[in-house]
């Protein structure tokens, strides 16, 4: 059975940072393409950021320069660090794993993330 476990999210002020973690089990991690996505209240998901089983790295433009994902293969485990945080940055964060041939992508449940003062 595969599950993703996001955490890390909650509540912080303009300009502060969070720590988003997502913990897979079920697939073999280090083959996965793994990403962050969000929605915000009336809109549709978009990505946030994402990290090949090779290590290469995309983001949003709205989010370059102040978040970084990263992997650590050995804990099964992906993160996304979100400094210089905005109000339009409020949203719920998702994590996804995706591999090809044959396609497979699996959706965490999601962590909420404010920002508000």
């Amino acid at each position: 059975q595969v599950q993703l476990v996001e955490s890390g999210g909650g509540l912080v002020q303009p300009g502060g940072s969070l720590r988003l973690s997502c913990a897979a089990s079920g697939i073999i991690f280090r083959l996965y393409r793994m990403g962050w996505y969000r929605q915000a209240p009336g809109k549709q998901r978009e990505l946030v950021a994402v990290i090949t089983s090779g290590d290469s790295t995309n983001y949003a433009n709205s989010v370059k320069g102040r978040f970084t994902i990263s992997r650590d293969n050995a804990k099964n485990t992906v993160y996304l660090q979100m400094n210089s945080l905005k109000v339009e940055d409020t949203a719920v964060y998702y994590c996804n794993a995706a591999v090809e041939h044959p396609l497979r992508e699996y959706w965490g449940q999601g962590t909420q993330v404010t920002v508000s003062s």
